[in-house]
């Protein structure tokens, strides 16, 4: 009796502890979901990093793109003539603090508690300084150190970081993330920018140190040479399969190309004449551009439009018609490829890189040679074309014939003129990166634009040289918005930033 009173005891214990495994399952709140998992965040993240059509539409293309001149839109896209625009202005601003900034601090606080401060946590740095890079280079100062954190410290009212501050601390974040990368992670296709490489993510890394120490030439000169020459020592990018983009699909997915997504609904713009006198002899005419009525791409019927045309009548401002009495289908726009909703989004290039390193050969910053690293640029930005969007190709030999003609390089040239020549360079290889191009043109000076002169004007003819913040901002977080008005001036498009000063 007593041996099988022990044994029902035992089964008791036995089906208590099978019970109690059960009863925490059975118990979840089914309407509170599970910890979602970090690469399933990444590839959302670096989606909307990517942009939707809304702040694409906006602060790249109705903005950037036609306030640095590769664009021009004679209708209603403010930028080509300096209007004001609210919506359109606060765009980048929402959809980063909206999201992005969250997104990536969720990411961080999750590999923090998860005791992950390796490769994954390297990428998530250099993706939080991509998104806020894009941020200040709009807008100036903005919320930084305590931005993102409401959810994790209570913040609701973030303080604005002065821009230098940003900036210095974003160096100091790329050069400790790329030492936290030390090999390619779990992350697989999860990563649709570089598929999980380690070695591109710290070359991408790299480069963007590069990108944003060039960045302060204006501002602060000796702090631009130490963390350029920093970055270009650490390994910068090498080749084309360094460009760091971000895959599109059908669409199926959702993930569509957000410029694709605005040439889909909207065929208004056209190429300026400012980028098209600067593609005399360069064989990317034929890739790049198409006439807006036949998509034809022989290169002697590519023509640019005029930026700040008055559209009633259709004249320039010195009374002079427009083509075909104002038919803006004799103009050229891009090419089909670059329309695509399946293009790839592209955040930095290895041309890119190699114009920069040539800017600072010239500064006589490295040893290197600034023409061969001019020549590399030029045949990298020729290249990636068909590799991105799928262009026909340029032979070699017509690569070499334009850089032995129209793209020779002024190697016996003063400073000025090799810096604006290298620049011209780098602006055409980032048409379609509408914030870098707008932002390199600001703190460089080039390409040498002219501003337009239309009568409804906002900025009285000055060019906007930054987005206006928020109008919400004003009252949801008054007193750090006034701060940042009083260190910066005023909330204006035509306050310089100070990495523009």
């Amino acid at each position: 009796m007593k041996k099988i009173l022990i044994t029902f005891l035992a089964l008791g214990v036995l089906a208590s502890c099978e019970f109690d495994k059960g009863f925490e399952e059975m118990n979840v709140n089914p309407n509170s979901a599970a910890q979602v998992g970090v690469a399933t965040k990444i590839t959302k993240l670096q989606t909307d990093i990517s942009g939707s059509r809304y702040e694409n539409w906006r602060n790249s293309l109705i903005y950037s793109s036609t306030i640095v001149q590769h664009h021009a839109e004679n209708n209603w896209w403010a930028g080509d003539t300096y209007n004001r625009n609210d919506d359109w202005s606060f765009a980048q601003w929402n959809q980063a603090y909206g999201g992005m900034v969250k997104g990536v601090q969720d990411i961080i606080a999750q590999l923090e508690s998860e005791g992950d401060s390796g490769t994954h946590m390297g990428m998530a740095r250099i993706m939080r300084v991509f998104i806020f890079h894009r941020v200040t280079d709009l807008y100036g100062d903005c919320p930084y150190s305590e931005a993102g954190k409401g959810y994790i410290s209570g913040i609701l009212t973030p303080k604005y970081d002065a821009q230098q501050d940003i900036y210095m601390d974003m160096l100091k974040e790329l050069e400790e993330a790329v030492a936290q990368i030390s090999g390619d992670g779990a992350l697989g296709g999860a990563d649709v920018i570089f598929g999980g490489s380690a070695a591109k993510w710290k070359a991408f890394g790299n480069s963007m140190m590069l990108r944003l120490a060039m960045r302060l030439t204006a501002a602060d000169a000796a702090t631009a040479q130490a963390w350029a020459v920093k970055a270009i020592g650490a390994g910068t990018m090498t080749s084309n399969d360094h460009i760091a983009s971000v895959k599109h699909g059908d669409g199926s997915s959702g993930r569509k190309n957000g410029h694709g997504e605005v040439f889909d609904v909207d065929q208004g713009s056209r190429i300026s004449t400012s980028f098209m006198s600067r593609m005399n002899g360069d064989p990317r005419k034929t890739r790049l551009f198409m006439r807006a009525g036949d998509k034809n791409q022989d290169a002697a019927n590519l023509i640019g439009m005029k930026n700040g045309l008055k559209n009633d009548p259709y004249t320039d401002l010195d009374g002079n018609a427009i083509p075909a009495a104002g038919d803006t289908t004799v103009y050229a726009m891009a090419a089909t490829e670059l329309q695509s909703i399946t293009a790839p989004m592209v955040f930095q290039t290895y041309a890119e890189v190699e114009f920069l390193k040539a800017e600072a050969a010239i500064r006589g910053w490295i040893s290197t040679s600034d023409k061969d690293h001019y020549e590399a640029g030029v045949t990298a930005a020729m290249k990636m074309l068909e590799g991105i969007y799928g262009t026909a190709p340029i032979a070699d030999a017509d690569i070499t014939a334009f850089l032995a003609g129209d793209g020779a390089y002024k190697a016996g040239g003063s400073v000025a003129e090799r810096w604006e020549q290298v620049m011209d360079q780098y602006f055409i290889a980032t048409y379609l990166n509408e914030y870098e191009a707008y932002a390199n043109w600001r703190r460089s000076g080039f390409p040498n634009i002219t501003a337009t002169r239309h009568p409804n004007s906002y900025t009285n003819g000055q060019f906007m040289v930054r987005m206006i913040y928020p109008t919400a901002e004003s009252g949801s977080n008054a007193e750090n918005y006034a701060a940042a008005v009083a260190n910066q001036g005023a909330d204006s498009y035509t306050t310089p930033l100070w990495s523009d000063k």
